[in-house]
């Protein structure tokens, strides 16, 4: 159920509704919640998806109580990768950059982990604003070159993700892209 919320979330915000966009996001993120016991130990796609929901609908405060859930869950000691970008969403939320940093570093060269995600992750905790705008237009390129997107909804969530982080940190960049929403 969450992932179908977060889905009418990211078609109602390329429409430009952002108020019901939010209101989608918020029943995403409160759906991956409910849903998380009944996960394998290990998965960490719901507290991905809760933390990424919040930021999409513009909730801060609701962010950083799910940042807060995943790394109480342990997500910044887990083995996996996943893990540990749950982690470094959490700890970028939270404003707590040096931890963000080492989990971003870490990320940049693991096998199996999109390195350009890691490299913009790391800009975001590092406050570099070169390396976050080569980094943000590098995923946003990797959106564009793919075929395949979650729940088929051709949105390049992650860079929309990376800008509400980056904008913590006064670097966001003017982005346009069809996988975006219209700047307006």
């Amino acid at each position: 159920m969450g992932n179908t919320a977060g889905a009418t979330g990211l078609a109602l915000l390329m429409l430009g509704d952002s108020p019901a966009a939010a209101e989608w996001f918020s029943h995403a993120a409160d759906r991956y919640r409910e849903s998380y016991p009944d996960a394998p130990p290990g998965s960490w796609g719901r507290p991905i998806g809760a933390v990424k929901a919040r930021l999409l609908a513009g909730d801060w405060e609701g962010a950083s109580r799910d940042a807060g859930w995943a790394l109480d869950e342990g997500a910044a000691a887990a083995e996996s990768p996943i893990g540990r970008y749950a982690a470094c969403l959490a700890l970028l939320v939270l404003e707590r950059w040096q931890e963000a940093r080492v989990l971003a570093d870490a990320l940049r060269t693991h096998d199996g982990f999109p390195p350009t995600v890691g490299d913009t992750l790391a800009a975001i905790a590092a406050e570099d604003p070169l390396g976050y705008v080569e980094g943000v237009e590098r995923v946003l390129e990797s959106f564009e070159t793919r075929s395949d997107y979650l729940e088929d909804m051709p949105v390049a969530d992650t860079v929309l993700v990376l800008q509400a982080l980056a904008g913590r940190r006064g670097l966001t960049t003017e982005l346009a892209s069809p996988l975006l929403p219209a700047a307006g």
